[in-house]
């Protein structure tokens, strides 16, 4: 491929200014097969993508690439939140967290900042004058990079 990904990911990037969406993953891979996920606060439109994909054929077209295999979608429901704006999209959802130590988390996501975001989850803790541990409410703030993932917490 003679386009670069930092080209093609500042051309993507440019059609989806004042649309509402956000590239999440560009990924580039043996033989040129190209994925692009994108997502908003709404959910992705397949319309929307099909239309995305369009305009990325023809921009590759355009320079001079012959062969490489395209998709165009939204990011699983069951992928890691990459994106702060994907945090904020699942903001009072219930979420699953595997901290760095290992140690999973479920519950739900309360607070989004720059810097960390909040879950709060049903622990059973000792409780003074009480014989057996006690469910409560404990709130739990990690920093971005403090987590191995965060994402959705699916449950049928």
């Amino acid at each position: 491929m003679q386009t670069t990904e930092q080209t093609l990911r500042g051309k993507i990037e440019q059609l989806l200014e004042g649309t509402g969406y956000e590239l999440i993953t560009l990924t580039i891979r043996p033989g040129d097969n190209i994925l692009v996920e994108v997502d908003r606060m709404e959910g992705a439109d397949v319309d929307f993508c099909a239309e995305l994909n369009r305009q990325i054929v023809e921009f590759l077209e355009s320079a001079g690439e012959p062969d490489y295999a395209l998709e165009v979608g939204s990011v699983s429901i069951v992928d890691p939140f990459k994106t702060k704006m994907q945090y904020n999209k699942h903001l009072g959802h219930n979420v699953e967290v595997l901290a760095a130590d290992g140690k999973k988390y479920r519950g739900q996501l309360v607070s989004v900042d720059d810097e960390t975001f909040s879950v709060d989850c049903e622990e059973k803790v000792e409780v003074e004058g009480k014989k057996r541990k006690q469910t409560q409410v404990v709130t739990h703030t990690w920093r971005y990079d403090e987590v191995k993932y965060c994402k959705y917490d699916l449950k049928f």
